[in-house]
């Protein structure tokens, strides 16, 4: 959902998107690397650049700076939603004009979907009912062409209103080609800095290309109330832009967005109490983008397998083709 630009090194990064940056920031040196006020700081020691081209030592100035009193943080968000609000509800405005990634993210993330169920509820469409949550749904893009096949129910979570609309539009019944058992549930216009899960409810969590909008106390207040979201054996899936080695964030300030590093991700991971089961990076995308990583994140630790691993079931119901 929300990315960032740096005067004339960078381009406007879309909602849904995979945040176009050029490729001159590749040519950037290494050296660049909770609530502050309201928020916690979470103290990376890990520099950054706005798209100002200013340039912060730490996270926690950068925070300080944005967040830093109740009226800033509330425009931080109002000014996100807004952003999004002047965007076509159509595949190319949610991917920033950049629509052709569209096949390769979603090949992708199936691949790394199908591995991950198979691996945790081998069961599938057997016992289990698979209900999956799209975060930062947009249009309905990713449920569409990816959960709806999947699960056999899929809520949608998106702040923009007339993404949302889009989105049911795009998923109703005579606009599908899935069985009756599998359908769009429920749409919510809540922004996830204030969305509560019910108990239980989900097998997987899909968050992609929308929590670069929350500030980083929101980031992990989410994800503790999310975990209560699951059920038990369910995880996340967070796939999103990945700030280049050496920049430890780069801050969106006409989207109110930041696009994080691997290593800034992982501290919050940590904070979160979540923990990293499987990761992968994306494959595919145009060179002048961020790259774009997967992280699948359990409330347990993963156990460690000695040996030769079950064979998996290959043939697994609730797959519609």
């Amino acid at each position: 959902m929300y990315r960032a630009k740096i005067q004339v090194l960078f381009v406007t990064f879309p909602h849904n998107s995979p945040s176009p940056l050029s490729h001159m920031l590749s040519l950037l040196p290494d050296s660049i690397g909770g609530r502050v006020g309201v928020c916690r700081s979470i103290k990376m020691e890990v520099g950054g650049l706005d798209s100002d081209g200013r340039e912060f030592k730490t996270a926690d100035e950068m925070w300080k700076e944005e967040v830093g009193d109740h009226q800033k943080k509330t425009e931080w968000y109002s000014k996100g939603v807004n952003y999004w609000e002047g965007v076509e509800a159509t595949m190319d405005g949610v991917l920033g004009g950049y629509a052709q990634v569209n096949e390769p993210d979603i090949k992708a993330s199936e691949a790394f979907l199908n591995t991950l169920l198979a691996e945790r509820f081998p069961d599938a469409g057997i016992t289990r009912h698979l209900v999956a949550l799209d975060c930062g749904s947009g249009i309905g893009r990713v449920t569409k062409n990816l959960l709806i096949r999947y699960f056999n129910e899929v809520d949608l979570l998106e702040p923009v209103s007339h993404f949302l609309e889009a989105a049911r539009e795009n998923l109703a019944p005579e606009n599908l080609v899935v069985s009756d058992s599998h359908k769009a549930a429920n749409f919510y216009c809540i922004p996830l800095q204030e969305f509560t899960p019910d108990a239980e409810r989900y097998d997987v969590i899909w968050v992609q290309w929308c929590i670069g909008h929350l500030v980083d106390d929101d980031f992990v207040s989410f994800f503790k109330r999310a975990k209560g979201g699951l059920k038990p054996g369910g995880f996340f899936v967070l796939k999103e832009n990945i700030a280049r080695t050496g920049t430890g964030f780069v801050l969106d300030k006409d989207d109110k967005s930041i696009t994080r590093s691997d290593l800034y991700y992982k501290e919050l991971f940590r904070q979160c109490g979540l923990h990293i089961y499987k990761m992968k990076d994306q494959k595919g995308f145009p060179g002048e983008l961020f790259p774009v990583k997967m992280y699948a994140l359990t409330t347990e630790m993963p156990k460690k397998v000695n040996g030769s691993r079950r064979k998996l079931q290959t043939n697994r119901p609730g797959i519609i083709k």
